[in-house]
């Protein structure tokens, strides 16, 4: 199982995002989509979505998407939120695998009390000196097996793996 998780496009639709779609099984978008345009191209990829509204998603589109949003997927337990100050569970308690957040545009990955808290980046237009960046989520098919992190950043010569 490939899972993009993506955060923070702001209304940038990059021509790198439809290569890094290619043989995902879900997309993960942790807000900030920025217009109804860039929510829609998601939607309508063919491609699973999960996603939350972020601060900057405003409107009627935006109304329908949840504040924050707990999922399975391949036997993995998924807390989405935009902003991790926001959080309104315990993930742990919640037995959460992962808890998926965006907003400071800064690629992360940490574990407190045996939840990884993943902040793929930004995709979007750039923001200070901080890379444009999306994670990969690979697991086996029901999720069982190890499940890794893969970071990618954009640079001059594409999309490589990176180590935030």
């Amino acid at each position: 199982m490939r899972i993009l998780v993506i955060s923070d496009t702001h209304g940038l639709l990059r021509h790198e995002l439809t290569p890094l779609m290619q043989g995902c099984e879900l997309i993960i978008h942790a807000g900030d989509f920025g217009t109804e345009e860039n929510y829609l191209f998601f939607r309508n990829s063919g491609i699973s979505l999960r996603a939350v509204r972020g601060n900057v998603d405003r409107g009627a589109w935006a109304s329908a998407l949840p504040h924050d949003d707990f999922f399975t997927t391949g036997n993995i337990n998924f807390h989405l939120v935009h902003n991790i100050d926001e959080i309104t569970i315990d993930p742990f308690a919640a037995n959460a695998r992962f808890v998926v957040f965006g907003h400071s545009h800064r690629p992360e990955l940490t574990t407190k009390k045996h939840v990884r808290y993943l902040n793929p980046g930004s995709f979007g237009p750039r923001r200070f000196d901080l890379p444009i960046s999306a994670a990969w989520i690979h697991a086996g098919s029901d999720g069982s097996a190890s499940v890794t992190v893969e970071f990618l950043k954009l640079g001059d010569n594409g999309l490589a793996a990176f180590d935030p």
